[in-house]
């Protein structure tokens, strides 16, 4: 993997080498094609040594051109700004020297000393999974970064924000969570009285086990040799998109699971009133959301009243959020998310009522990890590189009284 730059700001040694691992490549290519294997494999070897040489002096460039700034970053050299800390200096820092540990990882070299050290003082006691992250098997990306992918996952569709979320440190483990807990109240208690008795409250063991998710994002070579900031942002949104629609498919899992066998039929704004009104229990019903996909949306968005408005309102304290009975937010996912179903001349739109931060918890092991390579089949011929992310966490059901599935139910035209 060259670390190629453009060509008025190389010297004319490193023109030379990359014109040379150019060359090389193309050799290589046709001597596969030509089905002379023992050849290409010598001559890959070469264009290996050619490109370790030619990031070495890239290497040694850098060094030349930001070395004041290493300098100071790894203690060696005074601050001229007098110790004031600047977090997005440091931030940046943070992402060069992560960027540069990742590429050495995958060049099969040692990263800089200085590198190290900003890294690992970026990691914090619990973001190492298992000795697969800091230096071992992936890269584990440190919380400065892993806070920047969390953000970008924000939006309204993703489910994780209105289920429970723990942070664990461990891989495996349980929780004894109390069920029902508002229907079992404190009593009087007199000064120097005994504690009267009370109902036994009802507590559920909850288990997790982590589980790894990943997959693998190839990019150029080109955006590989682009500039720290722009590698980490290309990657962190890729990594938000993933995690997000990973976390989301888990958590529908769960809640498919835990409503089997009790699905109600939504087919009049009644239908939806008895789910809130009976259904529900009213502690539950009031911190309640309603989600659906697309076309489960696009039917309720079109339900009236008796005095002819929309039951679906604007919700005052955020003008992006629709809520239902001017009570529950609407939450909208795809409908490549959440599949609708088509049974002769009707056709079936999940939808899932209540409050799902009492129905399910996600244990968060708050842990990414990255690797790479050029190895997988198919990225060394297309000069591609394969990044690999790992994703930890578990969904667990709590409550299934918390939660309803309805089917909304619309006849086809046509």
């Amino acid at each position: 993997m060259a670390y190629r730059r453009g060509e008025e700001k190389m010297n004319k040694e490193m023109q030379k080498l990359l014109k040379a691992i150019n060359d090389k490549k193309n050799a290589v290519k046709s001597l596969v094609a030509e089905n002379k294997m023992d050849e290409a494999r010598k001559a890959k070897q070469e264009l290996v040594e050619l490109q370790e040489k030619f990031n070495l002096l890239a290497d040694l460039e850098d060094d030349e051109k930001d070395g004041i700034e290493d300098e100071v970053g790894a203690g060696r050299a005074k601050d001229i700004t007098g110790g004031v800390s600047d977090p997005k200096a440091k931030k940046s820092t943070l992402v060069k020297a992560f960027v540069n540990i990742v590429k050495c990882g995958f060049l099969k070299r040692d990263p800089k000393e200085e590198d190290v050290k900003v890294y690992k003082d970026a990691l914090t006691s619990d973001t190492t999974a298992d000795g697969e992250g800091e230096m071992g098997i992936g890269v584990t990306i440190p919380e400065d970064i892993r806070t920047d992918i969390i953000e970008l996952r924000r939006s309204d569709d993703n489910l994780e924000q209105y289920v429970n979320v723990e942070k664990v440190t461990t891989n495996k483990g349980s929780r004894n969570i109390e069920v029902d807990a508002e229907s079992v109240p404190f009593d009087n208690v007199d000064e120097e009285a005994d504690f009267p008795e009370m109902d036994e409250p009802t507590f559920k063991k909850v288990s997790y086990a982590i589980k790894k998710k990943g997959g693998i994002l190839k990019i150029t070579a080109e955006l590989f040799e682009d500039t720290a900031a722009n590698i980490m942002a290309y990657i962190n949104k890729w990594i938000a998109k993933k995690t997000k629609a990973t976390r989301n498919a888990m958590i529908l899992k769960v809640l498919d699971t835990m409503t089997k066998g009790k699905e109600v039929v939504i087919s009049n704004l009644d239908s939806i009133k008895d789910v809130f009104n009976v259904t529900l229990d009213p502690a539950i019903a009031t911190g309640s959301v309603v989600i659906t996909n697309q076309s489960g949306y696009n039917y309720l968005d079109k339900l009236k009243d008796t005095d002819g408005k929309y039951i679906l309102q604007p919700n005052p304290t955020q003008a992006t959020q629709m809520l239902l009975f001017g009570k529950y937010p609407i939450i909208k996912v795809s409908n490549k998310v959440i599949k609708s179903t088509k049974e002769s001349s009707t056709e079936k739109h999940p939808v899932y009522m209540g409050d799902l931060k009492e129905a399910i918890t996600l244990f968060d092991r708050s842990v990414l990890t990255i690797d790479m390579n050029d190895k997988a089949a198919g990225l060394w011929e297309k000069d591609l590189t394969g990044i690999k992310v790992r994703d930890r966490f578990d969904v667990q059901p709590v409550d299934e009284a918390a939660v309803v599935k309805g089917f909304i139910t619309e006849t086809v035209v046509g």
